[in-house]
């Protein structure tokens, strides 16, 4: 199943704890894998012994590399149909999950380290406690695959600094611990062998089964926890290169945006790094994004979830998404072919037939339907 679920007995109370265990493919989410996520919060959330429960993962390398979109690739393989039938259902799983977990009515710990990204940025995003180890490292890289930041991009990359938001879906760019402490993207840094001492702590309490009761214990009891050590937390990639990145993402246009943002200069290997995944990215990709961000600036959780669910079939739809799959996941040539060579080549009308052109048509797509 990839998935395992515990319930260890506390003090007073119990704590659940479920454990991605995929380590092989860095814990990319799969339907199978979604479905016993979402059961086991089902079931926790109207069990009254249950005061909070734990995400984490297994393996060395990462939390949750996103969504494993091979089982799509493969449908498409063989008909439009079964693989539009498979994304629809895949997607539409995983953005409930993500939605309950916005809404769980219970606090939830999410512990991510190393390799987290796409959809276990979702995850970690959409937890009420957001703990990272010094080597997490969290990216929407979706562009490269002809894809967009979706497991709520929507709504987590709108609520960073001015622009910043946009460059991470724009560029792919791998943040680190104390870069997603500085931008609110966690709540907490921890050593990297601390997660069984955290639960040990977890159990050695006496949870009253009060959500108010409750959070405000955890979040004492997660504030008196022991960072790591100065010297093994990582240097900020992204402070001296804020401001002009925000300045950039400020532009009327995305051609501007990404103009200013490849003419910008600076030494650092992070940075040459976030320009070439830039130059790499589906163009189409990126008017996506930008159009994405923008339209859902003043729409509810549940609204936005519905947009990325329809925008996705689109994607799956078209060629885009197919080739950046065959060249990043399957044949791992690393050079896809993307429909147009650069973003002034891409027509408006093929970025809107992305998009609802009527609210009403999202309404059947919400998460809370």
């Amino acid at each position: 199943m990839s998935i395992r679920t515990e319930e260890r007995h506390c003090e007073t109370g119990t704590l659940g704890v479920i454990t991605l265990d995929a380590p092989s493919r860095l814990n990319a989410l799969n339907g199978e894998m979604v479905d016993a996520m979402a059961a086991a919060l089902d079931q926790w959330r109207d069990n009254d012994a249950i005061a909070l429960v734990v995400i984490r993962a297994a393996g060395d390398k990462g939390f949750c590399a996103g969504g494993d979109l091979r089982d799509i690739y493969e449908a498409l393989q063989s008909s439009e149909t079964a693989g539009i039938e498979t994304a629809r259902s895949y997607f539409g799983r995983e953005y409930r999950l993500d939605y309950s977990l916005y809404r769980f009515p219970k606090p939830v710990i999410c512990i991510a380290h190393g390799i987290t990204m796409g959809g276990g940025l979702g995850i970690l995003s959409a937890c009420r406690y957001r703990l990272v180890t010094p080597d997490v490292r969290l990216a929407t890289p979706e562009a490269a695959i002809g894809f967009f930041p979706e497991a709520g991009g929507s709504w987590f990359l709108n609520r960073l600094p001015e622009g910043i938001g946009l460059f991470m879906g724009l560029s792919g760019a791998r943040l680190n611990a104390t870069d997603a402490l500085r931008l609110g993207l966690a709540d907490r840094m921890i050593p990297a062998q601390a997660t069984d001492s955290l639960l040990d702590q977890l159990q050695s309490q006496h949870w009253r089964g009060e959500a108010a009761a409750d959070d405000n214990r955890l979040f004492r009891l997660l504030n008196s926890f022991e960072e790591p050590a100065t010297e093994n937390q990582p240097v900020s990639q992204l402070a001296a290169l804020e401001g002009a990145i925000s300045v950039a993402c400020r532009q009327s246009s995305l051609p501007a945006i990404v103009s200013d943002l490849l003419r910008f200069e600076h030494h650092s290997q992070w940075w040459q790094d976030c320009k070439h995944q830039l130059k790499q990215a589906s163009p189409l990709s990126l008017h996506l994004i930008h159009r994405q961000l923008e339209s859902t600036r003043q729409k509810g959780l549940a609204d936005r979830f519905a947009q990325e669910l329809y925008v996705a079939e689109q994607c799956v739809r078209g060629k885009e998404f197919r080739e950046g799959i065959r060249a990043r996941l399957i044949d791992r040539d690393q050079s896809p072919k993307w429909q147009y060579t650069d973003i002034e080549n891409v027509p408006p009308e093929r970025v809107a037939a992305h998009f609802p052109d009527d609210d009403a048509v999202l309404e059947t797509l919400r998460p809370d339907r």
